[in-house]
């Protein structure tokens, strides 16, 4: 289904997508994601968890979840009952842990307890779809793929960046015109500074590193009470998060 967004100025030319990521990269050159996980397995469940929910909401309630079970034979020795108990606190926990469970039982039965490094492979699993995949992909095996969600799709469209009705469209644009010295990062880069700065409801405009080259018609005019963000450091004062896979 296609999604609603403000409309821009027009897409940015090459050099405009150039500059765009140069920006970001040199405020912030580590970027990482913010959900914590132990190894492959542990973000693959990490990520179906924050369907629908926060990444500050699984990150409270997986420490101990994984201290548990951080293999698909732990987790699957942990049983549904106990593994809803760990994670009741997150929406939709009941699909979720039947997903959490199945998807763990296919992994040791297809693939030797491993997760696959192929998104075809990936988006079979109960609870996968192509963001998650994407996401695995990215931040366990280094690829460079374009996990497009909310706050990416909001960005490409505002911004001029890589407009599009739908995450799909959004995706496949990013895929063609992002520098590949940039392609790795990308979506961590559009992530944070959607989720920090070009926040829904009230972008902080004023504080954007990347006004200048932005399309979007209603920019923000008020300064924030926040001074403009520095090197790494969103406009409220927050450190951004570094990259662990660098």
């Amino acid at each position: 289904m296609a999604r609603k967004t403000r409309k821009s100025g027009g897409r940015l030319s090459a050099a405009q997508v150039t500059e765009l990521f140069d920006r970001l990269a040199a405020a912030n050159p580590d970027p990482r994601g913010e959900l914590s996980f132990i190894n492959p397995y542990t973000l693959l469940v990490a990520v179906v968890l924050s369907a629908q929910s926060t990444d500050a909401a699984v990150n409270k309630a997986t420490p101990a979840l994984f201290e548990l079970a951080d293999s698909p034979a732990k987790m699957l020795k942990l049983g549904e009952a106990r593994l809803k108990d760990h994670i009741r606190t997150i929406g939709l926990y009941n699909t979720k842990a039947r997903n959490i469970l199945r998807l763990s039982q296919i992994l040791l039965e297809q693939h030797g307890g491993e997760v696959p490094m192929d998104r075809a492979k990936l988006e079979t699993l109960p609870g996968v779809g192509r963001k998650t995949a994407n996401v695995v992909l990215n931040v366990a095996f280094r690829h460079e793929t374009m996990a497009v969600d909310t706050h990416i799709f909001r960005v490409c469209n505002r911004t001029g960046l890589a407009p599009g009705k739908t995450p799909r469209e959004v995706e496949d644009r990013l895929e063609r015109i992002v520098p590949p010295s940039r392609r790795l990062h990308a979506h961590h880069w559009l992530i944070l500074h959607g989720r920090y700065v070009c926040k829904a409801r009230k972008p902080e405009c004023p504080a954007c590193l990347i006004r200048e080259v932005c399309r979007y018609k209603a920019k923000t005019i008020q300064i924030p009470q926040s001074q403009p963000t520095s090197p790494g450091v969103s406009s409220k004062g927050r450190r951004l998060p570094q990259d662990p896979t660098s």
